[in-house]
């Protein structure tokens, strides 16, 4: 029995070095991938000047402004980015986007690093980088400032260093431990990762690793990082959670029915490229070669099932996608060359060229803001891409705010705040506002409910986002002022708002503001 213990290990030895060594030309970073990857981060700077703020970005100035070590709905890397990017570029869109672009390209050229690792040839590492770089994942949030951004160059890092851990041992477990403590700093959806490897360990090795003291202390490193924001939640709660159940009952304006979660798969890459990673999924639990990745086929399925229950965004999988696109890109090329005569080669080569074609061409279309904004409001894409409303229409919102400010008196003017009923509008507000003399804006949504009420001196409120009959529990006098309009009648969550004047409020905000606080 030892001794074939001692046989199997031979061989997998001598598999794993198979796929170091495998393919022609290894040695030295193939030119494809940083070149695709160049030529992304080129692309998504080009066009993240196009349409506006997305809320979310919005939210993230104000945040930055208002450091901590956590907020009721994320960690706080990504608002301190957004204030370093709006310091260091002086308030340009295309600046706060900058490191959302470079990321998409990092993600892409790791791709092709992963493929490597996992013995593709250059070709496959072309594929792998290719099939990432036309997903529609990568190209909605390659030209915003998101927290998902940052999440899906952290899971793509950690799974190319979890490779070679796996692979090698050793210290590399504290570089692992390192991206994950930095990506647990930015979402905690990379908890989910680390457990999902756990889990795939446990059940399909190879548990000797769990042994060693590496895995520990880069588990420990990631821990001790993540701590800062552990302490604030607890200080405050534990908001995720209540966050967590507010999108599984839906309450996000990205979050789905449950139902969708496992179909939506299909096209967080592209429909035509399915084949690509689902190959990849089937090589990590049946490629003797890469048995000890094998963790990574059981964490699919394990986060899946997770998501499912739970009821997370469909997006939430998003992370796995580009290893296993790594793994997939070698065997969907051996089924090309693998026809049986030229002729049938050659069409299967038109069918891969074509799907990776296509594929940009849709998602470029759907996720990137290349339909004039005017013309927006005619096409079906804001009902498949919710983001791209949300990018439009800030300045003309707060424009109209103005000219219900502009409108009242001027001492009555001087005391006027603005009741926002969503973190978008009141950022706008903070981001536009100044220049057109608009109110100060308050709001109990997420992290501004944290940031205070209105002074008790405030006089005559602004309110927005609100229904009639709510505002009316807390003023006498409620009238209609203005509604919004986004001037390229594009039906996002703003458009046709009423803007309400409300007056003699009948209670301190004291006692009001707990009852506005929302978290999600």
């Amino acid at each position: 029995m030892t001794e074939a213990r001692g046989g199997r290990a031979v061989i997998e030895a001598s598999q794993a070095s198979q796929v170091r060594g495998a393919g022609p030309g290894k040695r030295g970073i193939p030119a494809l991938p940083p070149l695709i990857a160049l030529t992304v981060t080129a692309v998504l700077l080009a066009v993240s000047g196009r349409y506006g703020y997305h809320r979310d970005e919005l939210y993230f100035l104000r945040g930055g402004q208002e450091p901590a070590f956590g907020y009721l709905d994320q960690p706080p890397l990504t608002p301190l980015l957004a204030r370093a990017m709006s310091a260091v570029f002086d308030g340009s869109l295309v600046g706060l986007r900058l490191p959302s672009a470079l990321m998409a390209g990092l993600v892409v050229l790791l791709t092709g690093w992963m493929t490597r690792e996992l013995g593709g040839g250059r070709g496959a590492q072309a594929l792998a980088a290719g099939c990432v770089a036309v997903s529609a994942l990568l190209l909605v949030v390659g030209h915003l400032l998101s927290t998902t951004t940052f999440d899906l160059l952290a899971w793509t890092a950690l799974s190319w260093l979890l490779i070679r851990a796996l692979r090698d041992g050793g210290p590399i477990w504290l570089a692992a431990g390192l991206v994950a403590g930095v990506g647990l700093q930015n979402k905690t959806l990379m908890a989910f990762l680390l457990a999902g490897m756990g889990i795939g360990l446990l059940l399909a090795g190879p548990r000797q690793v769990l042994r060693g003291r590496w895995p520990w202390l880069g588990t420990l490193l990631a821990v001790l990082i993540w701590t800062p924001n552990l302490i604030w939640q607890a200080g405050h709660g534990w908001p995720l959670f209540e966050l967590s159940a507010t999108i599984a009952s839906g309450g996000s304006g990205t979050s789905e029915p449950r139902w969708l979660l496992l179909p939506f798969q299909l096209v967080l890459i592209s429909p035509l490229l399915v084949p690509v990673w689902v190959a990849g999924l089937y090589r990590f639990a049946r490629d003797p070669a890469l048995r000890p990745y094998r963790a990574i086929a059981v964490a699919y399925p394990v986060l899946a099932a997770v998501f499912l229950v739970t009821g997370g965004k469909p997006y939430y999988l998003a992370g796995l996608y580009p290893v296993l696109l790594a793994a997939g890109a070698e065997p969907t090329l051996r089924w090309v060359r693998a026809g049986r005569s030229a002729v049938q080669a050659r069409l299967r080569v038109g069918l891969l060229a074509a799907a990776v074609a296509l594929s940009l061409a849709v998602n470029a279309v759907l996720m990137l803001p290349l339909v004039p904004a005017r013309q927006l409001a005619g096409t079906p894409i804001v009902a498949i891409n919710y983001d791209a409303g949300e990018t439009l229409g800030w300045p003309e919102f707060t424009r109209t705010l103005a000219g219900v400010a502009a409108a009242l008196p001027g001492a009555e003017r001087a005391t006027a705040i603005v009741l926002a009923g969503n973190y978008g509008e009141a950022g706008a507000v903070d981001r536009f506002g100044a220049e057109l003399a608009v109110p100060p804006a308050y709001s109990g949504y997420h992290g501004y409910g944290d940031w205070g009420p209105p002074p008790e001196s405030s006089g005559t409120t602004i309110a927005v986002g609100y229904p009639e009959e709510r505002l009316r529990e807390w003023f006498g006098s409620v009238e209609l002022a203005a509604r919004i309009d986004n001037g390229v009648g594009v039906p996002n969550d703003e458009q046709g708002r009423p803007v309400w004047l409300c007056r003699n409020r009948l209670a301190p905000w004291a006692a009001i503001w707990p009852t506005l606080l929302r978290r999600a």
